[in-house]
């Protein structure tokens, strides 16, 4: 037996399945590495002129050809190692069954063990160093195999289209891995739920519309212009504001904004008293902007104009509401609170879960205190959500599940839904 192994042509043909392993090892973590290699690490090192890193990019730009050069040599090398061994037992063992089987069970070892969990394992534990030493190679690998890769691509996606699969669709974009990213960070403890919603706003802030930021007419602090001059001034002070628009002949004319600087300059002089204050001089002309204005677009505009305030409009000149700069960067900071804000957010947390909302709270806003995943593509608020899925105005105590959440009415007044109770639904 030992003088068959010992021949020389079975030790050539040992000598080759120890390289072809060797190659099957390369392939299976170099695969492992480039694929779980932090495209945000290897785009750094690229901005400064790393020429592995550059290398890497590009493979990972070409995912298809990556793989398919990767997993076209790797399954090359192991057909050729497992027709080796066969002939290596049939030489020792004689034609026959024994010797195939011996030969299979040997190869499946042999390359699970030193060609699959043992290279990958290392590969895993330092993708990125190990991605940046094999990228020559590898590229070298993929451009001489590019040829036969196109036809097996073209091969495979024409059978996926058959089936109706798109080889194209299923891609994560950027926002949506540092999102994971955010989230299984903050699950294993190493970031607070603050600081993933302070990212997660960063991330969505280029989605939102003026609209759904705005404080709607309804909660919005307006004063009529043709009552005293002492009266308006009184209102402004109490109302915590530093800017109120002031209306004439209804509320949907908003003629100017009464800044509480412009009150104070006028009322230091000593000579001046409140009710001789001409506050149509004294104020500001009014910006009006549409309330389908992106959130960037009227950031920049308010950094441009280096104002804080605008009064929001619909397509037919309508009050909508009005729009401040702190408006938009609580949907980044999380709330802003001064001296002179409401302590009561409108939500209620109930011991057994769930909690009872204010109607008119956005479902972003409920969404980032509660954690839960309520859509908010079809409407702004609770109440709206509620309605748009019902198609109805609902009635006191009427209740509806709607996207794993149950919706109780707690509290109406006329069409309006003041307060519901959410509970999240565990099947």
């Amino acid at each position: 037996m030992l003088e068959l192994i010992l021949r020389t042509d079975n030790l050539i043909m040992i000598g080759m399945v120890a390289v072809l392993l060797y190659l099957s090892s390369f392939f299976s973590g170099s695969e492992t590495a480039l694929t779980a290699a932090s495209k945000a690490r290897i785009h750094n090192l690229e901005k400064n002129g790393d020429k592995r890193a550059i290398i890497v990019a590009k493979l990972l730009n070409s995912r298809e050809r990556l793989l398919g050069g990767i997993l076209l040599g790797n399954n090359l090398v192991n057909i050729l190692a497992s027709v080796l061994t066969t002939a290596i037992f049939t030489n020792i063992l004689g034609g026959g069954g024994l010797a195939l089987m011996s030969a299979t069970i040997v190869m499946t070892l042999l390359i699970l063990i030193f060609a699959e969990v043992l290279p990958k394992s290392y590969a895993i534990s330092q993708p990125d160093s190990l991605a940046l030493k094999v990228a020559v190679r590898v590229n070298f690998i993929v451009r001489v195999f590019a040829p036969m890769v196109l036809i097996i691509q073209i091969i495979v996606n024409g059978t996926l289209r058959l089936f109706g699969v798109n080889s194209n669709s299923g891609s994560w974009s950027a926002e949506e891995a540092i999102k994971g990213a955010v989230d299984l960070h903050l699950e294993e403890g190493g970031v607070a739920k603050r600081a993933r919603d302070q990212i997660y706003g960063v991330l969505e802030i280029g989605e939102l519309s003026v609209e759904e930021v705005m404080i709607h007419r309804k909660n919005v602090c307006m004063i009529d212009i043709n009552i005293p001059s002492k009266e308006i001034i009184k209102e402004v002070l109490n109302s915590g504001h530093s800017r109120v628009p002031l209306y004439e002949n209804g509320q949907d004319n908003i003629i100017g904004v009464l800044h509480v600087k412009d009150i104070l300059k006028s009322i230091s002089n000593a000579e001046v008293v409140l009710s001789e204050i001409d506050t149509r001089k004294i104020m500001r002309s009014t910006w009006f902007v549409p309330e389908t204005t992106s959130l960037v677009k009227q950031l920049k505009a308010f950094q441009q104009k280096r104002e804080h305030f605008a009064v929001v409009v619909d397509e037919y000149g309508a009050l909508m509401g009005i729009v401040t700069l702190e408006d938009i960067l609580e949907e980044i900071v999380g709330d802003i609170q001064d001296e002179y804000d409401e302590e009561i957010t409108g939500i209620n947390k109930l011991k057994e879960g769930g909690a009872i909302l204010r109607g008119n709270l956005t479902v972003r806003d409920v969404n980032r205190a509660m954690g839960w995943g309520l859509p908010d593509e079809e409407a702004v608020t609770i109440a709206g959500l509620v309605i748009y899925e019902s198609q109805t105005i609902p009635e006191v105590n009427q209740t509806f599940s709607y996207h794993g959440y149950r919706f109780e009415v707690i509290k109406k007044q006329r069409n309006q839904i003041i307060s519901l109770k959410v509970n999240k639904i565990y099947e």
